[in-house]
């Protein structure tokens, strides 16, 4: 396996990497770093986006930061069906179930996600084979204000119901741009949150995920679909 793309140091350098791997296939992508290309993503979810972050340089690894630390960009993969629509909700960060009475919007990590975001497409049609399908042209994008306000209120209508003892209650109905669901490989995935007695309590753990709606809208304002 090759070593990581160094880390782009400005918002140019990284999308001159962006243009460099448009319109390449996966398989292409992967032989430049001596990556196999898994038969299909059952048991490797997460690849096409490890590939991307090895491409592109990310330096975030686990941390709950941006990936591109230093730029304060977040890389987010947008699988695109036959019709250039997402084929499914966005995972943005985990949801913190403990010690968050206090925790301010712009200092959430959804906040720090989202504020500046590179969004990448990439060819999800099931009837082409996992190693022909495209990267498309990576665009940076930013909430506007108004998108940032609805985005502030769901967090803070689902934080308020955490913090309450509610995340049972919470299902993924709720939210216009977010949505929380469980987030685990399987139901032996338990985390410790807070349950309505305001003792601690063992669930699942949970993601913040954006709608499909509204990743839609954002790729129909940058391409114009």
């Amino acid at each position: 396996m090759s070593e990581k793309q160094t880390t782009p140091q400005s918002e140019a350098e990284l999308m001159s990497l962006c243009r460099n791997i448009a319109g390449q296939s996966l398989q292409q992508l992967a032989d430049s770093v001596n990556w196999t290309v898994p038969p299909d993503l059952r048991r490797d979810k997460g690849w096409i986006g490890q590939l991307l972050e090895c491409l592109l340089g990310t330096s975030a690894g686990n941390l709950s930061e941006p990936d591109f630390v230093n730029l304060g960009i977040e890389l987010k993969t947008i699988p695109l069906n036959s019709n250039y629509q997402a084929r499914e909700t966005t995972y943005v960060c985990t949801v913190p179930l403990l010690n968050n009475i206090g925790l301010q919007w712009q200092d959430s990590c959804v906040f720090k996600k989202l504020s500046r975001v590179l969004w990448l497409p990439v060819e999800a049609n099931p009837d082409i084979p996992l190693s022909q399908r495209k990267v498309g042209n990576g665009f940076l994008w930013s909430p506007g204000e108004d998108n940032m306000d609805v985005l502030q209120t769901d967090w803070e209508d689902f934080m308020e119901l955490i913090s309450l003892g509610q995340v049972e209650s919470i299902t993924a109905h709720q939210g216009e741009y977010l949505q929380i669901r469980p987030k685990a490989a399987n139901s032996s995935a338990i985390t410790t949150g807070i349950g309505s007695n305001g003792l601690r309590k063992q669930t699942l753990p949970r993601g913040f995920y954006l709608r499909t709606a509204f990743t839609n809208q954002i790729l129909h304002q940058n391409f114009k679909i």
